[in-house]
Formats: C-alpha cells, sequence, structure tokens
C-alpha cells in the first residue's frame, strides 16, 4: 500500500521512543522505505541498532558523523521525505522547532524539509499543558505543521492526565491517509454498514450479536484514503467515527438500518453489507420491565428483513455489491449458497468461531468468493490491511 513512499521519522528522546519500534515496523510491512533519525537523548532510550534492523537503513544521530555517500545527509533526507514524522516529540524539540533553532541532525532536517510534517508529542501533562507548549504548538499549527494529539491516562511518571503517544493505530491511520495519494475510487459512492443490531424486548434488554464492527469500520477508513465519498450505517459500537466520512447514520435496529439503507442506496456505486444484522426481533415489545418469576420465558420472534437481500434485488445496473457470510460450519457451503441466494457480485466469507477471525478480533481469515465463482483464501491479517484486499478485489 506504501510502495515508493519514503517516510522520515525524527525521535527525541522520550519513555515513548518504544512504541515508536511498532511504527517503523507496520510501515515496513506496508513496503514503505523508512528512515530514522535520533536525537542523543533518543539514544538512551533504544539503541539506534533496533530501528537500523527494523527499518533496514542506517540510522542517523549525529551531524558530523562520516557518511558513506556524498549526499549532505539532512538535505537528502529532508528531500526524499513523502511525509516526516516526529514520535514523540518531546517540548524540547516542540520548542526548538517553533523557535526556528536547528542544532543537531532531526531539528536541521525537520527545518529543511518540504514534505508534510506530522507531530506527535508525548510527555509529561503537566508539561504539555504548560502556556509555553501550547503557544509553541499553536505556532507550529499555525506555520502549517499537523499535529497527532496525545492520549490521556496513565503516564509513565505516575501522573494521569494528557500526554501519552498517540496510540500506534491512530498514527499508522494519519500516515496511511496522508500518503494513500492515487486516490484510485475518486468520485466513487460507497455505502458500508458495520456492526450489530439490537433489538429491544423491554425497556432493559435486548437481543444482539458479538460483531464490534471493526471490520466495517476499517473498510469505511481504507475506503476514505483511496478517496471515495463512504456512507457508514453502523449499529452500536465502541470505536471512533472515521474521519472524512460522506455521511454517518447510527442506528440501533435492523429496521433502523433497514430504512438507512433504503434512503441511500440508489445513489451508491459500491454497497459493502458487513453488519452483523438481527435475524429476528421480539413480537411483543414490553413497555415496562418484565419482571423475573418462577417459570421459564417464551419469546415470540417476528423475523426481520433481509437487507442484503432487498439490495440485490433492487440493484441499479452500475452497482457492485458485497456481502458477508460469518459462519460457523460447512463454511463454504453456506457462504456460496448465501452469495447466491442474496444476489451478491463478491462475498466474504469466514469462520467466527477462530479466535484470530472473530467479531472481536483486531484480525481476520476470509475467503472471498465471486459470482463468476473465484476464490481465493486469505492468510491472517490485521483487518486493516484485510479492507484494503477487499477494494482491491472490488475495484479489479
Amino acid at each position: 500500500m506504501l510502495k515508493g513512499k519514503t517516510i522520515v521519522i525524527g525521535v527525541s528522546g522520550g519513555i515513548a521512543v518504544y512504541k515508536v519500534c511498532d511504527i517503523v515496523s507496520q510501515l515496513k510491512k506496508l513496503n514503505a522505505t523508512v528512515h530514522v533519525i535520533m536525537t542523543k537523548s533518543a539514544t538512551e532510550f533504544v539503541a539506534p541498532l533496533t530501528f537500523r534492523s527494523l527499518s533496514q537503513q542506517p540510522v542517523v544521530v549525529d551531524m558530523f558523523e562520516k557518511v558513506e555517500k556524498w549526499d549532505i545527509e539532512h538535505i537528502a533526507l529532508a528531500k526524499a521525505a513523502d511525509l516526516f514524522l516526529l514520535a514523540p516529540a518531546t517540548a524540547n524539540m516542540i520548542g526548538k522547532m517553533a523557535n526556528g533553532i536547528a542544532d543537531d541532525m532531526l531539528s536541521t532536517t525537520v527545518m529543511a524539509t518540504k514534505a508534510p510534517v506530522f507531530i506527535a508529542p508525548a510527555m509529561n501533562a503537566n508539561m504539555y499543558d504548560n502556556p509555553i507548549v501550547q503557544r509553541n504548538i499553536k505556532r507550529l499549527k499555525a506555520y502549517g505543521y499537523a499535529f497527532i494529539d496525545p492520549d490521556s491516562g496513565r503516564l509513565a511518571c505516575g501522573d494521569i492526565g494528557q500526554g501519552k503517544l498517540a496510540h500506534v493505530g491512530r498514527i499508522m491511520e494519519t500516515i496511511k491517509m496522508q500518503l494513500v495519494k492515487d486516490k484510485i475510487m475518486t468520485g466513487q459512492k460507497v455505502l458500508i454498514t458495520a456492526g450489530p443490531t439490537r433489538e429491544a424486548i423491554d425497556p432493559v434488554r435486548y437481543l444482539t450479536n458479538h460483531s464490534s464492527g471493526k471490520m466495517g469500520y476499517a473498510l469505511a477508513k481504507a475506503a476514505i484514503q483511496r478517496g471515495a465519498d463512504v456512507t457508514l450505517i453502523t449499529g452500536p459500537v465502541h470505536l471512533e467515527e472515521p474521519k472524512g466520512l460522506a455521511t454517518f447514520i447510527q442506528v440501533e435496529t435492523a429496521e433502523d438500518m433497514f430504512q438507512a439503507v433504503k434512503a441511500h442506496v440508489d445513489h451508491q456505486d459500491i454497497i459493502i453489507k458487513s453488519a452483523a444484522v438481527a435475524d429476528y426481533r421480539p413480537a411483543i415489545y414490553h413497555q415496562q420491565k418484565m419482571k423475573k418469576s418462577d417459570e421459564d420465558l417464551v419469546l415470540t420472534l417476528n423475523r426481520n428483513p433481509d437487507i442484503l437481500k432487498w439490495i440485490g434485488m433492487h440493484k441499479k445496473p452500475h452497482q457492485f455489491i458485497v456481502g458477508f457470510a460469518a459462519e460457523t460450519n460447512d463454511i463454504m457451503e453456506n457462504g456460496v449458497s448465501k452469495l447466491k441466494a442474496k444476489g451478491t457480485d463478491l462475498m466474504i466469507i469466514n469462520d467466527i468461531t477462530r479466535s484470530d477471525a472473530g467479531f472481536q478480533s483486531d484480525t481476520n481469515q476470509v475467503i472471498l468468493v465471486s459470482k463468476k465463482g473465484e476464490q481465493q483464501q486469505l492468510p491472517v491479517m490485521p483487518k486493516s490491511q484485510l479492507a484494503h484486499i477487499i477494494l482491491d478485489n472490488i475495484i479489479a
């Protein structure tokens, strides 16, 4: 996904340095070229050898160390960068940048680059709140530098507050959003459903399922990165709304989701139905809480609308429809049967009994089956990576 992209990461001295190792590793897995510049303070936390091994590139620390080629190192890296990330960015480094100080390799290189610069601060909460630091951040934002705000929580020093380096996943999404510039889906309208639905029994109880919405949200983020206009219709989940959505609709029940889909589906080019919609709802909703008794409780359930089947029946000639088949047995047989019954162009089949491919997992392992009968079995991978492979198949 990031093949041909060069990312320069500036690492300054803070305990969060170890988290940047994961960022470098993930960027390499996406085929990016990664160069690391460290301050001397940063080397007290993680040795340059670690970053050299992960990036497979020399790590620069000293401005005056012997170079292996003629290029002036800080100018060469500044020019090569498609994106410059400072993580962790200490109060000291932020202060240097805000005031034009370039007295080491990192501050000199970032001063010379014309690439987009993203700054991910990490420091003690009181330092982060210090008016001087906030003034410097405000000044850098005015100059056009982008910030990836720190998270809140318990810090290494024991304090609680804002100052933790942003979650690695959030930093990675920011980088991908910036660098996926081919925008191959620009002009495409994509509707995605995600998460579970809830069918109320009374004011306290409801029927639902284990869907987390992670796959649908990953698909939405991937489509946004590729330039699509994305409408996300989501059931109740504990996920942050993806940035850059054209439309964001939160629903509760299967009927709510059905009505939202019907209102938006006609103008879509691609419909990806990843939500796990409840097949049944209670025939009667009890206005008051049902009191427990000594008798067994029998619930009568009515069939919910089959949203995917309805979409397939009302498909426009230009539309491409994708369904998901979450199965526990006879995986292929049930998945292919669903593809034919629902009228989809592509079915994503997975075994939800696997610990690394279930609803709550951050990874998935699926089989892609097209309406032509073509099959592609994929290995276990992060849902964020799988989302791009699914979109590649749709585009193809």
